[in-house]
């Protein structure tokens, strides 16, 4: 029974679609032909009007033009020769012919040619003209037998004088001629927008005709589509409240991170500045765990945060250029003391097909790399946790970047790394872990690094360690262009006088080494940054290098490494001292591991930097001091008020250069305050942090080596709060800053620190 309903299915005559389809397709190829059709019209007529807009006489007017206005300018010159009561100025006039003439000969073009032999008046003026000037070649000519004279002058007037109406009547008949082609070429546009127009209301109507054969169409399948469309009703349905259930949760954790994140941000920044009063050593104890609370609770806020806008997909990123090594030496500035904490030895690394800048988001690369390095230190208590940062290519042959982090901690096995990525996953997962976390790093790091165009891949063993890969394309920036530098002087003096080369960016600071140097008896050679600084140790031989740490283009840390690195052992070898404001025994073992023989804080004594060069090259640097230096100032002692002047730094500096040569020191100083300031406030709007702290860093080491004892203290708190401090606390200091300023400048002005040039100066 079936068989034969299938036979009568299979029997049935098909349905009458042929006539609709065929209707249809006559339609749609009335209309191609009737596209074809107007193609063909249109390109025909924008031939036409093509022609009519490239026939214009335009050029040759604008030369008819000129050549009238030149022979006016001939006219009253001729005019002035003409009269024999003056000097005939013979340069002038020939100048002012050779002008006219050369416009003449244009006219002579077939453009201009043609429009003149249109006209028979046009083509005697023309006779006219080549007559006068054949005659008054013969003087004014380049090939001219003899100077120009009064009496030759006057008998060519007449002939001059006749040309001036042919030439003006040339000119507007010229300008006539083109007006009526204007005329005409409007015409040419109206009849074509008025064909146009009929054009696209044909096509208009064929159109209607094929949508409306074409609409009964789609309404014969949208008939044909309800059954599917019932049977997927409840699908749509349920995933619509999937959806609905996945943004609210997404919306909620966006909302309740921010909410939990603004006060929070006021709490951190209450606890910075309660760091800086007087504490009890159980206080600064009682601090320092609720610190660590409140950014270990941070952290689990921002990972909720970025998971719920990976989700809903309203993450971004914002590539830029971005200094890789200065990145790395902030991750390494804040992954190093986690590393002391467990005793651990941190080494981060580039090699050196590493370029130096890419493009790439600078704060997410950070976040990746920062949860890398944390959790080997989390999941390792002895060794060494090693981030290497390597040059190359993927499967496709593109270059890639890989930061490779490696430690060795308590390894995983093949199933942990399986699910190590899934979300709240944790390596260790058993009820009494002792690593804490949500289990969101690991999963937000991979969608960052796919979100960028890479991922990250785990290799690990248990009791061996893992080594986790970070792969991202590279995309590398065009470095600054360096400023070159010129070989210094050979070397002269006695053999106490050293040559050294002084990288540092600040100018009142070089200008204080300089004075330094100079008195102890040493010749100075300047570099502006750290690239400068290679350039010119890799050109010729220094006895030292004095190298300030905090630099454009290249800081001193990477400029020591690529010295170091230099081919020649002559110019590798060259003995390194660092130059910095900052004062702290993990800069110090940072320098010498990058290669540095010795290590000077701001402000620099001549006592001290005599004793470093003597520790260096022994008695053959010996400086002979002037009586009484001072051999440097006391360590400042953090939170303690400062004094606008520091007595003490004046009177060293003054030891080492007279009251005439500090005073443009002061001034200058001063005077790029407002600059300073302006800066400062522009990194704190734009929320710059680096850009804040490297500014603040630049003017706390001059303001050092001055002696400005208050500025530099609001600088330096500018320096180390940058990172951590609330905005309206750094917007505080500075605003303080910005008021010291004034008050420092007072203040030497008391002192007569000023001279005579500061006399009247208000701020």
């Amino acid at each position: 029974m079936a068989a034969a309903d299938d036979r009568g299915a299979l029997a049935a005559p098909p349905r009458r679609a042929g006539p609709r389809l065929s209707w249809l397709g006559l339609v749609a190829f009335g209309l191609m032909a009737a596209l074809l059709a107007a193609a063909l019209v249109q390109t025909r007529q924008f031939t036409l009007l093509r022609h009519a807009l490239q026939s214009g006489d335009d050029y040759a007017v604008l030369t008819i033009y000129q050549a009238e206005t030149e022979y006016l300018r001939l006219r009253e010159q001729w005019r002035i020769a003409a009269d024999d009561r003056a000097p005939l100025d013979a340069a002038a006039l020939r100048e002012r012919y050779e002008i006219w003439v050369s416009r003449v000969d244009m006219l002579h073009a077939p453009g201009p040619q043609r429009l003149i032999r249109a006209d028979p008046a046009f083509v005697r003026t023309l006779a006219a003209v080549d007559a006068f000037v054949a005659g008054a070649d013969s003087a004014l000519g380049r090939d001219a037998e003899a100077p120009p004279t009064h009496a030759f002058i006057a008998t060519l007037w007449p002939a001059l004088l006749a040309l001036d109406a042919p030439m003006h009547q040339m000119a507007r008949g010229a300008a006539h001629h083109v007006a009526q082609e204007l005329d005409e070429r409007a015409q040419t546009v109206r009849a074509q927008n008025q064909l146009g127009l009929g054009l696209t209301v044909f096509l208009s109507v064929l159109t209607l005709a094929f949508a409306a054969t074409a609409l009964r169409q789609v309404r014969q399948l949208r008939e044909r589509r309800m059954a599917l469309e019932d049977l997927a009703a409840n699908l749509r349905q349920a995933r619509r409240e999937a959806e609905s259930a996945s943004e609210a949760k997404s919306a909620f954790l966006a909302n309740m991170s921010h909410e939990i994140r603004t006060p929070f941000h006021g709490l951190m920044g209450m606890l910075s500045l309660l760091r800086e009063t007087g504490l009890t050593p159980r206080q600064s104890s009682y601090l320092r765990t609720a610190t660590e609370s409140a950014d270990h609770l941070l952290a689990i806020l921002n990972d909720l945060l970025d998971m719920s806008q990976l989700e809903s997909g309203r993450m971004t990123l914002n590539p830029a250029p971005v200094v890789l090594r200065d990145l790395l030496r902030d991750v390494e500035a804040l992954m190093r003391p986690q590393a002391l904490t467990k005793a651990l030895a941190l080494h981060i690394d580039a090699d050196p097909g590493v370029p130096e800048r890419v493009l790439a988001d600078a704060t997410r690369l950070k976040q990746i790399v920062f949860n890398l390095l944390s959790n080997a230190i989390k999941f390792s208590d002895h060794g060494a946790v090693v981030l290497d940062v390597r040059r190359g290519s993927d499967e496709a042959g593109r270059a890639v970047l890989d930061f490779i982090v490696t430690d060795t901690g308590i390894g995983m096995d093949t199933a942990t790394q399986e699910r190590l990525f899934s979300r709240f996953m944790q390596a260790d997962s058993s009820p009494l872990r002792r690593h804490g976390g949500a289990g969101l790093g690991l999963e937000i790091s991979r969608n960052l690094a796919r979100l960028m165009g890479g991922d990250i891949a785990v290799h690990s063993r248990p009791g061996e360690g893992s080594r986790f890969t970070l792969r991202l394309p590279l995309q590398p920036v065009p470095s600054a262009a360096a400023v070159s530098v010129e070989p210094p002087a050979a070397r002269a003096g006695g053999p106490r006088s050293l040559q050294v080369l002084v990288a540092e960016d600040h100018p009142v600071n070089r200008q204080y080494l300089a004075a330094l140097l100079d008195n102890l008896g040493h010749q100075a050679h300047f570099t502006v940054n750290g690239q400068e600084a290679v350039q010119a140790a890799g050109q010729r031989r220094f006895d030292v290098v004095l190298m300030d740490l905090h630099m454009p283009v290249l800081d001193g840390m990477a400029a020591t490494r690529a010295i170091r690195a230099l081919p020649d052992p002559a110019h590798s070898t060259v003995p390194i001292v660092a130059l910095t404001a900052d004062a702290f025994e993990e800069t110090r073992e940072r320098c010498l591991v990058a290669g540095m023989n010795d290590f000077l804080t701001k402000p620099v004594s001549p006592q001290r930097l005599a004793t470093s060069l003597r520790r260096l090259f022994g008695g053959e640097a010996e400086p002979e001091l002037p009586p009484g230096a001072a051999p440097g100032l006391p360590p400042r002692v953090h939170g303690s008020p400062q004094p606008l002047v520091d007595e003490a730094a004046i009177a060293m500096a003054l030891q080492v250069m007279p009251a005439e040569r500090l005073q443009p020191m002061l001034r200058a100083f001063l005077d790029h305050g407002p600059e300073t300031v302006q800066r400062l406030r522009a990194a704190v709007r734009d929320g710059q942090p680096l850009d804040l702290r490297v500014n603040a860093h630049a003017v706390k080491g001059a303001a050092l080596n001055l002696g400005l004892a208050a500025l530099a203290a609001t600088a330096e708190a500018l320096q180390e709060g940058a990172a951590h401090l609330p905005a309206h606390e750094i917007a505080r200091l500075v605003q303080l800053y910005d008021e010291q300023l004034g008050q420092t400048r007072a203040a030497l002005q008391a002192r007569g620190l000023l001279g005579g040039a500061e006399a009247g100066v208000t701020r």
